[in-house]
């Protein structure tokens, strides 16, 4: 996912073209830990989580992802683990992309 992330080409270049990576723009990449990003609401109106990784498990995952683009060469923010935080950004485009496994 690090390679993914690290390497997907989402700016535009001088043609206006999705050409330029993150290193390309000096761009930096801001990680945020959400087990509520694994929740399914394919049934029912209330999500589940139970398909969530435990802290266990997903602790080192999430570390080892950060250390795996940091390893690209690119600056990482992260917030804390388990923590409730209040993330505020602005979506600069029209794109919005799902990666998964």
């Amino acid at each position: 996912m690090a390679e993914k992330v690290s390497g997907l080409r989402l700016f535009a270049d001088s043609e206006d073209k999705m050409n330029l990576g993150l290193a390309d723009v000096g761009g930096e990449v801001l990680v945020v830990s959400q087990f509520t990003l694994y929740g399914d609401a394919a049934k029912g109106k209330r999500p589940s989580f139970i398909d969530a990784a435990r802290p266990e498990i997903a602790v080192p995952l999430y570390e080892q992802f950060v250390s795996a683009i940091r390893d690209k060469g690119l600056t990482v923010e992260t917030g804390e683990f388990g923590a409730m935080m209040d993330v505020e950004l602005v979506n600069d485009g029209p794109v919005t992309l799902l990666l998964e496994k």
